[in-house]
């Protein structure tokens, strides 16, 4: 059951209002740029009466089938246990407590090739966004031209300069701002619907089919910039577990729906009688006196909106780190009240050294819409068959139903998808580039740990031999309590057999912890911990944390308090294996492989302060192992 169907009427306003900042920041700014790329972009198609009602009839019915039933009525169901997103997804879809083989496999590496996916997603909406605002600048006067890619790459490299620092003093205004940008959009647009009403017409789908059949190819082109419309889709099921099902369906279909849908029918109102303003419909449907403060208004929105997509790929890669597919990452969290606030160092410079990158390439929002829309596609087709999966096999749904389903929502997606591979030459080539780097990372990272683990094994010993051995033949124990982190939890670590081979002796009290990460978003706390007492001394703690979670020793032992076992993180020792790679005669994954698993290995967070340790309390022991 969804936590926000029972929330209080203040609460549920609350909620939504930091929904349409947050939620709807990214589809909300496609205004600037999705009908003028249409008409004058890279394929823009001649501004005539039939073309403007078919492109309106395609970006109604792309927002009521993608976005409205196929996000907003049919995948938002698909939570797990709250979270929403391709990675939550992907987890529903993956079984427990098996291996993956076959199809499951192929499976979650196209889930992850989906998350991928958004941190192109994650360069090229900030780059565009803000851009395309800041041309506004040329309606003013045209002496801003020359200084508008200067002025907007002093915007974006202010704000990921600012990301250390946390959003949570502004945060609270990014509803504000976004309320109030959708109202702009509206009036503007409404008053072009109230001057030119025959615009309306272009509801019926029959225009948009029209048009495809009358521009073939060149109208089966323009399906890749009619799709700008949809950018940010999702973004809205990524965030489901900050704000809920109702807040966001309530912010769609009565502020944002409702204002997009006014302020593009307003600029395709406008072109029926100006076609000549197709270079900028946004800011031709803006009044004179209104040019300056709704260029500052857009930079806002689209600071707003880039803001979020930059936070979603922070938590992307938080996630990430807990299910094993990338190094430990050092993750910041920058409010005390906002889980979701969190920022990682590396992530923030890469994609802002790469937003700058494509801000300096491209030098145009037009130009930087042929490489948009490519990896947002491809993520849906990803969702929609994850989504079959999910409705055969969790919700136990007929086939001819699921079957359909999925068939409309891969027509649709396919669709949007070919006609945006159009423009691979033009820019598209990027985003999946840089998911299939990131891919190859994760999969790496995955592989190499698998590998270590096999090689490990011989310094390791069985948890049940251990305990004969020591029960045989004890040996010399000393004051104090001992913590060993451990891979398995019937394995004794190699820090162990190390330690008391070399010293011969063992701590009064020792714990062998096993921390997990389960395929969840949270654990709760009475669900946390397994404690088992294995005798003379010795305990097995096993701790389960969700993907969502920050695993902590100290939470750890502040859960094993109330079962009677008290560790002192201060007093403790910690004992941790640390293991110094190097490339075989005959590694077991291809040598370039090898070589990025050791340099993801060296450059990894140290798990004493991911599990945030003591660093006073902390022994290494070493061993060299072959990848």
């Amino acid at each position: 059951m969804d936590a926000s169907e029972h929330l209080s009427g203040k609460r549920l306003a609350a909620l939504s209002l930091a929904a349409l900042g947050v939620v709807f920041g990214d589809i909300g700014t496609s205004p600037l740029y999705a009908i003028r790329e249409c008409f004058h972009g890279e394929y823009g198609i001649e501004v005539s009466g039939a073309n403007v009602l078919g492109v309106l009839s395609l970006i109604f019915w792309a927002l009521m089938l993608i976005v409205s039933f196929k996000y907003l009525a049919m995948v938002l169901r698909a939570d797990h246990d709250g979270e929403g997103g391709v990675l939550a997804l992907t987890t529903l879809v993956k079984p427990r407590k098996r291996p993956l083989r076959g199809p499951a496999k192929v499976l979650v590496i196209l889930g992850l090739f989906a998350a991928c996916l958004l941190y192109g997603d994650g360069m090229i909406t900030p780059a565009i966004s803000v851009l395309s605002a800041v041309e506004g600048l040329g309606h003013i006067t045209p002496l801003f031209k020359p200084y508008i890619v200067h002025i907007t790459l002093v915007i974006l490299v202010s704000l990921f300069l600012l990301q250390r620092h946390g959003t949570a003093r502004v945060g609270s205004l990014f509803g504000p701002v976004i309320l109030v940008w959708m109202t702009a959009l509206g009036l503007l647009g409404l008053v072009q619907v109230v001057r030119e009403p025959s615009v309306l017409i272009a509801i019926d789908p029959w225009h948009g089919l029209q048009f495809l059949i009358h521009n073939r190819l060149h109208g089966f082109v323009v399906l890749g910039a009619v799709f700008l419309v949809a950018t940010g889709a999702e973004a809205i099921y990524a965030d489901l577990g900050h704000f809920g099902r109702r807040p966001i369906r309530l912010t769609w279909f009565l502020v944002a729906l409702p204002a997009l849908l006014l302020n593009y029918f307003g600029q395709g109102a406008h072109l029926l009688n100006h076609p000549g303003d197709a270079y900028h419909p946004f800011y031709a449907i803006v009044p004179s006196w209104a040019i300056i403060p709704m260029v500052v208004l857009a930079t806002l929105a689209t600071i707003v909106a880039s803001q979020a997509v930059i936070t979603g790929a922070f938590s992307l890669t938080s996630q990430a780190v807990q299910l094993g597919y990338l190094p430990r990452l050092r993750v910041t969290h920058t409010s005390v009240t906002h889980k979701g606030q969190i920022y990682v160092a590396p992530v923030n410079w890469v994609l802002m050294a790469c937003t700058v990158g494509l801000v300096l390439g491209f030098r145009s929002s037009s130009k930087l819409a042929a490489a948009y829309g490519v990896a947002v596609t491809a993520s849906m087709l990803v969702t929609a068959t994850l989504f079959f999966v999910v409705m055969r096999k969790r919700w136990n749904w007929s086939l001819p139903v699921a079957g359909l389903l999925t068939a409309l929502f891969f027509t649709v997606d396919f669709s949007f998808f070919a006609a945006n591979m159009t423009k691979i030459l033009h820019g598209a080539w990027f985003p999946l580039v840089i998911a299939l780097l990131v891919l190859a990372v994760m999969l790496t990272w995955e592989r190499g740990n698998e590998i270590l683990a096999e090689r490990a094994q011989g310094l390791t010993l069985p948890l049940d031999r251990f305990l004969a051995d020591i029960h045989a033949d004890p040996p010399t124990r000393i004051p104090g309590q001992a913590v060993f982190l451990t891979r398995s939890h019937n394995i004794v670590p190699m820090a162990m057999v190390q330690n008391l081979r070399h010293n011969r002796v063992l701590h009064n009290e020792v714990v062998f912890l096993n921390i997990r990460t389960e395929d969840l978003p949270r654990v709760p706390n009475f669900e946390k911990i397994e404690l088992e007492r294995l005798g003379s001394g010795i305990f097995r703690i096993i701790a389960h944390f969700g993907y969502m979670e920050e695993p902590t020793v100290s939470t750890v032992f502040a859960l094993c308090r109330d079962q009677g076992v008290t560790v002192d993180p201060e007093n403790a020792s910690f004992f941790l294996g640390r293991e110094k790679l190097s490339i075989g005669e005959d590694p077991a994954m291809a040598r370039w492989r090898a070589n990025l698993f050791l340099f993801l290995s060296r450059n990894g967070m140290d798990p004493a302060d991911f599990f945030n340790i003591p660093s006073t309390q902390v022994i290494e022991v070493g061993a060299r192992l072959r990848v």
